[in-house]
């Protein structure tokens, strides 16, 4: 009997598997809230700083076309026309430095809008970058296939990384396979996996879900593991419930290939019960298993 590797625990990230799009061009501009929801918060940040500073960069150099437009700002110096710019878009309003012509004044009305407009819109994105409802799952980086109650069982793990409470937590199983149609053509085809029990109504520490494989399951024959994978069939996971804390629904999704399965083998226990009743839960034997004869 031997034990799998042992993995540190770590915060969650779900694995899906990445779609590569070919032939298909969508500019940045034709879907820029959708883009800008999915796009990481460091690079969210940087494009937010490079507008920015690119904004005040074009009005610095309007200022500039008319020389002596802004009072207390040295002839034609780029800096300062470039602070004045940052001072008007922001609404500070040092009064160290102040339109002096109807030209000056005319763009100090344009910039001040576009500043108002650049606060809002930069305002409601951020709000809604940050709300977005998450779920932290943790999903075991394998299957296992053991017998329970002498019936084989495709098992995967799952734990809620927050310890909060999921309600009416709700999970699918789905296997993507490829078949073959009396025609010829190639079909990608998802069978649904029942599984044992798919809702837990209080997701809170971990969560051992279970497909029984019999005569109509795609696991069933001695050979399915190869077959499926030869096929490259993908076992997606999704579950989705109620964050408790903020009442919002999450959804999380995960998904394992075929060699991520492994026959014979069943998770380590991880939850303990302690003297006072305070149910324990060990990250670090999180990802163990271990075979069996």
């Amino acid at each position: 009997m031997g034990n799998s590797r042992l993995q540190q625990s770590q915060a969650p990230k779900g694995t899906v598997f990445p779609i590569r799009a070919v032939g298909r061009e969508v500019a940045f501009y034709e879907d820029v809230y959708h883009s800008l929801l999915r796009m990481p918060w460091v690079q969210f940040f940087g494009l937010v700083a490079l507008w920015y500073l690119t904004a005040n960069a074009i009005f610095a150099c309007l200022y500039l076309l008319q020389p002596g437009c802004i009072h207390d700002t040295r002839p034609g110096l780029f800096s300062d026309a470039f602070f004045f710019s940052v001072q008007t878009m922001a609404t500070i309003g040092y009064g160290g430095m102040a339109p002096a012509t109807f030209y000056a004044h005319v763009l100090v009305t344009i910039e001040a809008l576009a500043g108002t407009l650049f606060a809002a819109l930069l305002t409601g994105i951020t709000f809604a970058k940050f709300s977005r409802p998450t779920a932290r799952v943790l999903f075991s980086d394998k299957c296992v296939i053991a017998r329970r109650d002498g019936v084989l069982h495709l098992m995967f793990r799952m734990a809620n990384w927050r310890h909060n409470q999921v309600v009416e937590a709700r999970l699918s199983a789905t296997l993507l396979v490829t078949q073959v149609s009396s025609e010829g053509d190639i079909l990608r085809r998802p069978v649904d996996l029942p599984l044992v029990r798919d809702v837990n109504r209080s997701f809170s520490l971990s969560w051992l879900a279970m497909h029984r494989i019999d005569e109509s399951s795609p696991f069933f024959a001695p050979d399915a593991l190869e077959k499926l994978g030869a096929d490259t069939a993908v076992l997606s996971l999704a579950i989705n419930g109620i964050d408790e804390t903020s009442a919002q629904p999450l959804h999380a999704r995960y998904q394992y290939r075929m060699n991520d399965i492994v026959p014979n083998a069943h998770f380590i226990d991880i939850v303990k019960v302690l003297d006072d009743g305070t149910r324990e839960i060990d990250y670090k034997n999180f990802h163990l298993i271990e075979l069996r004869d």
